[in-house]
């Protein structure tokens, strides 16, 4: 959503990067040693604009259901999708993400198979970086397909407890966006917090 390196127009009317934050604040760059990443295990979004990976059927109301993706004031459903990593990569990009901490675990149980975009199809080439231009026309999502788990993740509380599908997930995203994944959510209280 930032303002220079967002999917314009539907974008925000500011920076919202880390590096932003020392525009903001006044703080000099070199004072952040490290940045946090917070990212979904399945992606969201608010409003219009181009979402690739978004999913209009079961899944996507499966998500939404789940996950209590419905704005605080109006209501209104997010629209979600499966996770974009060609996107997650971007941003970690942009922003210096030197760990990231993964929310929402927990909504993802019970699916037989999940997908995570891999690369785009741009205009007949595939490609792994975030093009210009997102739009539907442009770019088809490429899907990487990884079996589910069943299992109640909200009673977790170590990482060696975690499905064996859901720790490949994980590893996955790590080995594509070259980022640890220091923390991991498996339910919306605080205590419902897994870090490696």
């Amino acid at each position: 959503m930032d303002v220079d390196f967002g999917t314009y127009p539907f974008v925000t009317s500011s920076n919202t990067t880390a590096a932003g934050a020392c525009t903001g604040l006044g703080i000099a760059p070199n004072k952040i040693k490290e940045v946090y990443g917070i990212f979904k295990a399945y992606t969201t979004r608010v409003g219009s604009g181009p979402f690739p990976t978004e999913d209009f059927g079961e899944a996507g109301d499966t998500m939404a259901k789940i996950g209590n993706e419905f704005g605080s004031v109006t209501g209104r459903k997010r629209r979600c999708g499966w996770l974009d990593l060609v996107a997650l990569k971007y941003a970690v990009q942009i922003n210096g993400v030197t760990q990231l901490m993964m929310m929402k675990g927990d909504v993802l149980s019970g699916f037989e198979t999940l997908k995570v975009c891999t690369s785009y199809n741009y205009k007949g080439d595939i490609i792994d970086h975030f093009p210009y231009n997102i739009e539907p026309e442009n770019v088809t999502p490429v899907y990487t397909e990884f079996k589910g788990w069943k299992a109640d993740l909200t009673g977790m509380t170590a990482y060696d407890q975690l499905p064996i599908e859901l720790k490949e997930y994980i590893e996955f995203i790590e080995s594509v966006v070259e980022v640890p994944i220091k923390i991991v959510s498996v339910g919306p209280d605080r205590k419902q917090t897994i870090t490696r």
